[in-house]
């Protein structure tokens, strides 16, 4: 009779620890892989003006439109500072990663607007918004050193956010509409943030937001709340749905969406242009026409022909006699003497 091993029984809950200790490389390929950072990488360390290096990203979203730019007065750890406009942009480069989320790209080197420490700032153009620095010495472009950041603390959203502001008649006819945006943030941090400098982007459809600087005069003392007002303001007739986002410390804060209404007064003045300027314009030609024509002798107007009124014929009983020498067929009679 042959033998037949039995193995004991093992409920579920013991069977996963032990599976994930035998086989950890399948627990690595969860979804700890998709939960991974955009990350850039440098060819070379160091170049100078006129070379190049090659620039590698990996865990970026899939199919993403990213800019490369070289950038002055940034870090890795603390972003760009200035935002773009410490950066070159008329010589940055343009790249689509692929299915897998990695890119490839050479990027010429450049002196940027400001001194360095430089990075290549890496950054999406549309989607939801990503960026990442790697550093780069720009080979004879100065350096100085990075201002110390006052803002020592952390400052956390406290309530929702809302834009303040309605439009007007202007903005009817294609001003630019403008709100006020109002959040109430607190320091979380152990030291006093002094005059914090904020990032307010406007973003509309799939477009990643434009970034402004914008300083708000004020200390928050470690512990404390304050509301903060920032003006936000679209170009001259934006219309549509927008996304106002609050950025502080390279972390976005808050997102509020704003929806524009169409400039219907542009809509109305171009109608109304386009129907007086023609009636305007056929009016002048028909003066116009008018004037040149040749003009014709104009005969004077004779007056009206009177008809002579027929008298009303009597009767003949109330003719008078016609007299005899009045007739055509009488003769005189002849005068006797007496």
């Amino acid at each position: 009779m042959p033998y037949v091993a039995r193995v004991p029984y093992l409920p579920l809950r013991l069977l996963l620890p032990l599976l994930l200790v035998l086989l950890p490389g399948v627990a690595g390929a969860g979804p700890a892989g998709a939960a991974e950072r955009p990350v850039v990488e440098l060819s070379r360390a160091q170049a100078g003006t006129g070379g190049s290096v090659t620039v590698t990203g990996s865990g970026w979203r899939p199919r993403a439109l990213l800019t490369l730019l070289v950038c002055g007065q940034a870090e890795p750890s603390r972003g760009v500072r200035g935002g773009t406009n410490s950066c070159a942009n008329a010589d940055g480069r343009a790249v689509t990663t692929g299915a897998d989320g990695r890119f490839r790209r050479e990027l010429p080197v450049v002196e940027p607007p400001v001194p360095c420490p430089c990075v290549v700032h890496v950054a999406t153009v549309t989607g939801a918004g990503a960026e990442a620095d790697a550093a780069l010495r720009v080979a004879g472009h100065a350096v100085e050193p990075l201002p110390a950041d006052r803002a020592g603390g952390r400052l956390s959203l406290l309530a929702d956010t809302r834009l303040r502001g309605s439009s007007g008649l202007l903005t009817w006819f294609g001003s630019p509409p403008a709100r006020t945006l109002v959040v109430t943030v607190g320091n979380v941090g152990t030291s006093p943030v002094k005059d914090p400098v904020f990032q307010v982007g406007t973003s509309h459809g799939v477009f990643a937001p434009q970034w402004q600087d914008q300083r708000w005069r004020g200390t928050i003392r470690p512990g404390g709340k304050a509301r903060v007002e920032l003006p936000v303001e679209l170009a001259g007739g934006a219309h549509g749905d927008y996304t106002v986002s609050l950025k502080y410390g390279g972390k976005v804060l808050a997102e509020q969406p704003w929806g524009v209404g169409r400039p219907w007064g542009v809509t109305l003045f171009w109608v109304l242009v386009c129907l007086v300027v023609p009636a305007a314009v056929f009016r002048a030609g028909l003066a116009v026409v008018d004037h040149v024509r040749p003009r014709h002798p104009v005969h004077a107007a004779r007056p009206p022909r009177r008809r002579p009124r027929r008298r009303p014929r009597l009767p003949a009983a109330r003719r008078s006699p016609a007299l005899p020498w009045v007739s055509p067929d009488a003769e005189p009679p002849s005068s006797t003497r007496t």
